[in-house]
């Protein structure tokens, strides 16, 4: 059986799907990396809704997601970018989704890390307002029984006037957190809104006062998360680390690399595209676990294709791919996004996203994954 998918020169071509999904198995916790999947969430398509509507979300699909992710081992990071927070998923959203995902992870013995921003903010002031917005869900966040991740703040960007400001705020928020929280530098290609973060457009210096806030308050810092999409400056920033303090990369685009490491060190992972390599990426680590790093890589090494695809420019739209993938592999029964965020990509893209999934075999049931293509594909008018 053939399917026909529309090229890059608005022609069709024929692909043959793969009969079989790749072989995984659920097993045992990692032992050499400590993995987190950030978590996308499921919007309810009978909602009536509008882009600039609060989130409908269905929550029976999200939370059987999660644990989906936690069955192969890996931990969720929630009300995350990937979760569309910024992008569709507001505070209260937000603090909805933190609540009920904790309670899932205690109920089944999954781990669990949430985000901590300040997007409950309409018109920041001051430097104090974003403090004030930062500690309320921090507050939340540690009440659920979840790990903190500090993320960047569109709030402090706009009214930080330099890398004393970062220094100030972020030495606060770590004084008066109860438990080692991780740090996140989302850089601008996932938020236009945080250039400049650490008070520098000079990555070298918003590097420096990155590390000034770590080395401040080692104790008081499981990790750092770099999404950067530079290979080689997350090395140099692990490489500066205090001991004891991790490297989650966020590396989309170069993290086989960075979690098999050097003889100097590796990265652990938080990444988005975990969402839809769970399985498979999962596989590879336990791999990585019995010290056989060509085998991690032999299996990771072909996803980074896909994982470049899904995060082309606009980086900030990979929200789209993961979505589409999941209604593909069957962990929802629609592709319907929170904002309407479905349309932020083209079928061409689409058809791509499909082809190297599939070639990958990441889908539980290609049969149904090339339906839902095929069906996506008669929606713009595309006949097989």
């Amino acid at each position: 059986m053939t399917i026909r998918l529309p090229d890059s020169k608005g022609g069709l071509r024929a692909y043959e799907p793969r009969p079989e999904p790749l072989a995984v198995t659920s097993g045992t916790p990692f032992t050499s990396r400590t993995v987190f999947s950030a978590a996308h969430v499921v919007a309810d398509p009978f909602a009536d809704t509008s882009p600039d509507s609060p989130a409908a979300v269905d929550w029976d699909a999200t939370l059987a997601f999660r644990r989906h992710l936690w069955s192969h081992g890996l931990g969720v990071a929630e009300a995350m970018d990937t979760a569309q927070r910024g992008m569709g998923l507001d505070w209260a959203g937000a603090a909805e989704l933190i609540h009920r995902s904790a309670a899932e992870a205690k109920a089944v013995g999954g781990r669990i890390a949430c985000g901590v921003g300040t997007d409950q903010l309409t018109d920041p002031k001051s430097l104090a307002d974003v403090q004030a917005a930062y500690e309320e869900q921090l507050a939340l966040v540690e009440a659920s029984g979840a790990q903190a991740i500090l993320m960047a703040s569109r709030a402090l960007a706009a009214v930080a006037k330099g890398p004393e400001d970062y220094l100030e705020v972020y030495g606060h928020l770590l004084r008066q957190a109860s438990e080692p929280v991780v740090l996140h530098w989302l850089g601008p290609m996932f938020d236009p809104a945080l250039e400049g973060y650490w008070g520098s457009s000079d990555l070298d210096a918003a590097t420096d006062t990155f590390l000034e806030v770590i080395a401040a308050h080692p104790d008081k810092v499981d990790g750092i998360k770099v999404s950067l999409l530079e290979a080689q400056r997350e090395i140099d920033i692990r490489r500066r680390l205090p001991q004891g303090v991790r490297c989650y990369t966020g590396d989309d685009f170069n993290y086989p690399e960075l979690i098999a490491g050097d003889d100097q060190g590796f990265s652990h992972a938080l990444l988005g595209i975990f969402d839809p390599l769970g399985p498979l990426a999962a596989e590879a680590v336990r791999v990585l676990d019995t010290g056989n790093t060509a085998g991690f890589r032999e299996l990771l090494d072909p996803t980074v294709e896909l994982s470049r695809h899904l995060f082309q420019t606009p980086t900030r739209f990979y929200k789209t791919g993961v979505v589409f993938l999941a209604w593909l592999a069957g962990h929802q029964s629609h592709f319907t996004m929170v904002g309407g965020l479905q349309s932020a990509r083209s079928l061409p893209h689409f058809a791509r996203a499909y082809e190297l999934a599939d070639g990958l075999g990441l889908f539980p049931d290609p049969k149904l994954a090339e339906e839902r293509m095929k069906n996506l594909l008669s929606l713009y008018g595309v006949n097989q």
